[in-house]
């Protein structure tokens, strides 16, 4: 029988590959490598602007962003990374800090030839990506961040009565992955189980490798102070997302100042841009142009 999760995959990277864009392997230093899907004949710095796209936790770069890439990719120079422990980008180093793994991009930019940047990031790679504009902002042209904070405190973690972000983002079971599903995805699909076995088979790899990432991800101290970005940020939100709310992103707007953003798209969940691409394209295509 077909695994569908492979096939699924599959699907999206003959999407990104219809936009021009080609699988890459970047060594940042030894025992650490980064895989990316970038600009074919991507040699020296881009032609156009760059836009870093950056996933979340229940799959790679091309499952999160392959419908953003055709958008994006006629303006802009589009690279999708794999973080550590997704879709085969690896280190033998300890450290799993989002620190970490915004070094490692910022590193593998850096040999690829790009100076200047916008990422996108969407749930943990929102952290991620906000961990970039903190570290290394003099790269940074703007900011846009969907479904995460800078920081993760606990208060963010308990958010369904269960005992870890674990429990959640690293489902064991068919009946795990259909919760996970249901608190992302705002529109509700039915498939079988053997569609979830071959996903949970297929995408969760790395399973200690990726508890530890969610550990290292959590700050116990809920008095920690965002830190101070001088560049634009735009959030943009599903107005239904369950992980963090609406009401949750317009407060994290008034915290950020006034070089914050924000858009929220109807009917789109933790998400948006698989829930709604069209919209999600148009206003993040609207952003970036208004930064250009």
């Amino acid at each position: 029988m077909v695994n569908l999760a492979v096939a699924l995959r599959s699907s999206m990277c003959m999407i990104v590959k219809s936009a021009g864009l080609v699988p890459y392997t970047v060594e940042t230093e030894p025992g650490t490598t980064v895989n990316f899907w970038l600009p074919k004949n991507s040699a020296g710095k881009p032609t156009k602007p760059a836009v870093l796209l950056i996933h979340g936790f229940a799959g790679d770069g091309v499952m999160t962003w392959a419908f953003q890439a055709r958008s994006l990719s006629k303006r802009y120079s589009v690279y999708i990374p794999d973080l550590l422990f997704f879709g085969g980008s690896y280190t033998d180093k300890p450290d799993r800090s989002p620190d970490f793994q915004a070094e490692c991009l910022v590193k593998a930019m850096c040999i690829l030839g790009v100076d200047k940047f916008v990422p996108v990031g969407f749930s943990y790679g929102g952290v991620v990506a906000f961990k970039i504009a903190e570290l290394h902002g003099d790269m940074v042209k703007a900011l846009v961040v969907t479904g995460a904070p800078p920081i993760m405190t606990d208060s963010n973690v308990n958010r369904f009565g269960l005992s870890s972000m674990s429990d959640v983002l690293l489902p064991e079971t068919v009946k795990g992955l259909e919760f996970l599903l249901s608190v992302t995805l705002h529109k509700r699909i039915w498939l079988p189980s053997w569609p979830f076995k071959d996903y949970l088979k297929t995408m969760f790899t790395n399973r200690k490798e990726m508890a530890e990432l969610l550990e290292a991800l959590i700050i116990n101290d809920d008095t920690t102070r965002l830190p101070s970005f001088p560049q634009k940020i735009h959030l943009l939100w599903g107005e239904n997302d369950l992980f963090f709310s609406v009401e949750f992103a317009k407060d994290l707007q008034t915290k950020l100042g006034e070089m914050t953003s924000m858009e929220s798209i109807k009917n789109g969940g933790h998400l948006v841009q698989l829930d709604r691409p069209f919209v999600y394209n148009k206003l993040l295509n609207k952003f970036l142009a208004s930064v250009h």
